[in-house]
């Protein structure tokens, strides 16, 4: 039996759907952090972390596997951020970062020199890694904190984003703090 051109036409319409389907969808944590650069403001985090960064239990702290280069979803995530007129980020690294030496990661140099790059123009703060976690952990009781684990497997490369108003600076904040203290 020989196919009518209807047939043909109804497949060939199927196939071609599936194909601008596959080639438009995006995975869950791409949809999560586009839906949660809009949602999130001052205080919220996002943590661009290595394969082995742990899922944390915090209800409020949400994980994804993404297998990206790490690399290239930092850069990804801040350019997004960039884009973003209320929130811009603060930067952390794990202080350990710096110690971790060539011989133990073969890597590791490489990979801090881009990240440094990546970060020239940032103001970078570093802090423990067990305190980071603790911040996150801390955060994650009132905010929601977005994981994104990339496909990195060097020690102590995550990068901690901790959001803050873009529009508000901490000298305004500070005007408004002491005027509302006078008015009591």
């Amino acid at each position: 039996m020989k196919p009518s051109h209807c047939h043909i036409r109804g497949v060939l319409s199927a196939l071609a759907a599936g194909i601008l389907l596959a080639a438009c969808a995006t995975g869950p944590w791409e949809d999560a952090l586009k839906t949660d650069l809009l949602l999130f403001g001052h205080r919220n985090w996002i943590v661009i972390a290595d394969s082995a960064y742990p899922a944390q239990s915090r209800p409020g702290i949400e994980t994804y596997v993404t297998g990206a280069n790490h690399l290239d979803l930092v850069a990804g995530v801040l350019e997004a951020l960039d884009e973003m007129p209320h929130v811009k980020p603060v930067v952390y690294l794990d202080a350990e970062l710096e110690h971790v030496s060539a011989t133990d990661a073969p890597g590791i140099t490489a990979h801090r020199d881009v990240l440094g790059r990546l970060l020239a123009k940032r103001t970078v703060k570093t802090l423990p890694h067990e305190e980071l976690i603790a911040r996150l952990d801390k955060a994650g009781e009132m905010y929601r904190v977005l994981v994104l684990k990339s496909n990195a497997t060097l020690p102590y490369t995550s990068v901690f984003l901790e959001l803050d108003c873009a529009y508000w600076t901490a000298e305004a904040e500070s005007r408004v703090r002491a005027a509302v203290g006078k008015g009591k």
